[in-house]
């Protein structure tokens, strides 16, 4: 018992001297394990962290690219904007000019007796012209146009029928239907080149086509204006609208 005691021990002693050995080998694997570990993570870490910048620098140009752009489109868009309202506004001023002559018009025809003004062959003469004029004057527009339409169909040989056929291409400009005022001023001044209006008709004309963007055609039409009619009112605004185009 004495003699298997002693050699009990000594298994203890060598067993444990054994797994000491082990022990401190697996732990410097697993310092090395760790060692490499660490620095794997840590380029991995690196290399995320580059992705992720490259990413956002990315993000940031394609950002930049956008607000760019979109500058672009506002200054456009505002460009476009003042040129419409300063289209607007002349075009208001002028329909305020011409209206200002039924105006003046309505106001000598009042003072007029009934019988010197039918035989002056003027607006009062006819009603439904009449009628149609103070919708313009009223710049009720629409019902101008229906009106004015009504007279000329039912009035063809009108003396009013031909400053009728005018101001029906005025009433559409005034609500921006320029294809339909260029088709009636230029019927208008094909079939009364003489009239008083017919300088004003194709200037309405030259006007319409620029504001459609036809600058070309507007060109030709404000210098074949100039041509025919050159002492004309017309003419001169013509002219000057010639010079910023």
């Amino acid at each position: 018992m004495k003699r298997l005691a002693i050699h009990s021990a000594l298994l203890l002693i060598l067993t444990g001297c054994a797994t000491s050995s082990d022990l401190e080998a697996t732990r410097r694997q697993i310092d090395q394990v760790n060692r490499q570990a660490s620095t794997r993570l840590s380029e991995v870490e690196s290399k995320l962290s580059n992705d992720k910048l490259l990413e956002m620098v990315s993000q940031v140009e394609n950002l930049k690219a956008e607000v760019a752009k979109l500058r672009g489109d506002v200054e456009v868009l505002n460009y476009n904007l003042q040129t419409t309202q300063k289209r607007q506004n002349d075009l208001y001023n002028d329909l305020d000019g011409r209206l200002s002559h039924l105006e003046g018009t309505g106001k000598q025809d009042a003072s007029q007796p009934a019988a010197q003004q039918a035989s002056s062959g003027d607006s009062q003469a006819s009603p439904d012209y009449d009628k149609a004029l103070n919708l313009l004057r009223a710049r009720d527009f629409p019902n101008a146009i229906n009106a004015l339409g009504l007279y000329i169909q039912q009035n063809p040989q009108a003396p009013q029928a031909a400053e009728a056929s005018y101001w029906l291409g005025v009433a559409h400009t005034a609500l921006r239907q320029y294809d339909a005022a260029i088709d009636i001023h230029r019927r208008f001044v094909e079939q009364y080149p003489s009239n008083h209006f017919a300088p004003d008709a194709m200037r309405n004309i030259g006007t319409c086509q620029r504001d459609l963007g036809q600058v070309d055609q507007a060109k030709n039409t404000f210098r074949r204006l100039i041509k025919l009619y050159p002492k004309s009112d017309a003419a001169q605004k013509a002219k000057q609208q010639l010079a910023k185009m």
